[in-house]
């Protein structure tokens, strides 16, 4: 009887592209399974920001697995994870961050410094 090893993290099972693939499809889980717990719990249990601090970690653990297996991190997902944890921290010290505001800088801030550098070396399909 073949056993089956834990073929998640196997690169010599799958491709860079399908592994980074799974990834995505279980980050998008997470965050989607994060975001429905914490609606079915009474408000007053669940801290401010709760969301943005577990949506940052869940975007942080992500890349960091990409890193660990040789696919290309995402920066944009990296800044934007981080931002998240900050801006969920500050909502959790009872800080307000406009939100959306810093959010859209960011995403010009990325566009901006994106045209600026040398394309990016795909290093998925090596």
């Amino acid at each position: 009887m073949a056993t089956h090893h834990n073929q998640f993290f196997n690169n010599s099972a799958l491709t860079k592209v399908t592994l980074n693939k799974r990834l995505e499809d279980s980050a998008w889980g997470f965050f989607l399974l994060l975001i429905g717990t914490l609606l079915l719990l009474p408000s007053a249990l669940v801290p401010q920001g709760a969301w943005l601090i577990g949506a940052g970690l869940i975007m942080l653990l992500l890349n960091g697995v990409r890193y660990v297996n040789d696919i290309s991190v995402s920066r944009f997902t990296v800044v934007l994870g981080l931002v998240a944890i900050l801006v969920g921290l500050a909502s959790f010290l009872g800080l307000k961050p406009p939100l959306f505001a810093i959010f859209l800088a960011l995403i010009g801030l990325s566009i901006i410094v994106r045209s600026l550098l040398p394309p990016k070396v795909d290093r998925r399909n090596r």
